[in-house]
């Protein structure tokens, strides 16, 4: 009876369960997305990638509402995003456009699948880092996996609204995998949900831009992603200069206050 308490206490512990178990479906649906792109269901292989990130990013959230954060679901996530955000984007891809050239198409969707397990495994290893400068000011190094996803996937959205058929040629597939994968794993300082900040006189346009970008997402969703995405990739120069401005601002040391004179005798 003492032996099956000690286990039980050594388990999950109950809060932590919510969390886990979206962290699970955000697994389950990446890989839905692989079946469909093998049925060439497109749009629903998209989709499901989709749903894998918003989960992606309420599983956090609710841990730390319920308090239920752990090692495990820390390990969890990280499987979970290797899966859902660089295998099954690169089984997509190559299904989609890559397996007209086999050999090379093959290479550049493991390349792609690659750097997504090494940015998470860089993650990984860094967690019990007691200083993070850059998560501090509100910056990420490199592309996070669920973003890096999304960017795999633009030229699919492209394609399904335009229909333009170099969107879907291999050798440009190969080109745009090796970019987003080299941004995953670069060291280029990337912005973060922390270091946005909206001032009070912006706040109801920013509701309202929501507003109409979520109007947007149901009317036009693919035209509505590829410019999210393409918007993001354009912010990566801007937030590699700022964080270097800060690290700059951090490396002057403070002008010393001059020394008050001595009093006259």
């Amino acid at each position: 009876m003492r032996g099956r308490r000690q286990n039980i206490r050594r388990g999950i512990p109950a809060r932590a369960v919510a969390p886990n178990a979206v962290t699970a479906l955000a697994l389950c649906s990446g890989l839905t997305g692989v079946r469909f792109a093998i049925a060439g269901d497109w749009e629903k292989a998209l989709i499901a990638i989709a749903i894998a990130g918003v989960l992606d990013g309420l599983d956090g959230r609710i841990a730390r509402l319920l308090k239920g954060e752990s090692r495990f679901g820390a390990e969890l996530d990280s499987l979970s995003d290797v899966i859902a955000f660089g295998v099954s984007p690169a089984i997509i891809m190559f299904l989609w456009s890559l397996n007209e050239i086999p050999r090379f198409g093959w290479i550049f969707a493991l390349g792609y699948a690659v750097c997504a397990a090494l940015r998470l495994a860089r993650f990984n290893a860094s967690i019990d880092t007691a200083e993070h400068p850059r998560k501090v000011a509100g910056f990420l190094t490199g592309v996070p996996a669920p973003l890096g996803a999304g960017l795999m996937l633009v030229p699919v959205a492209m394609w399904l609204w335009s229909d333009l058929w170099w969107f879907r040629d291999p050798y440009f597939i190969c080109g745009w995998a090796a970019l987003v994968g080299c941004l995953m794993i670069s060291d280029i300082a990337t912005y973060s949900w922390s270091s946005l900040h909206i001032s009070r006189a912006w706040r109801l346009p920013a509701l309202l831009l929501v507003a109409m970008l979520g109007a947007a997402l149901f009317n036009a969703p693919w035209h509505t992603l590829s410019v999210f995405m393409l918007g993001y990739l354009a912010t990566v120069p801007f937030s590699a200069a700022s964080y270097r401005r800060i690290r700059r601002r951090r490396a002057t040391p403070a002008p010393t206050p001059p020394a008050d004179p001595a009093p006259a005798e």
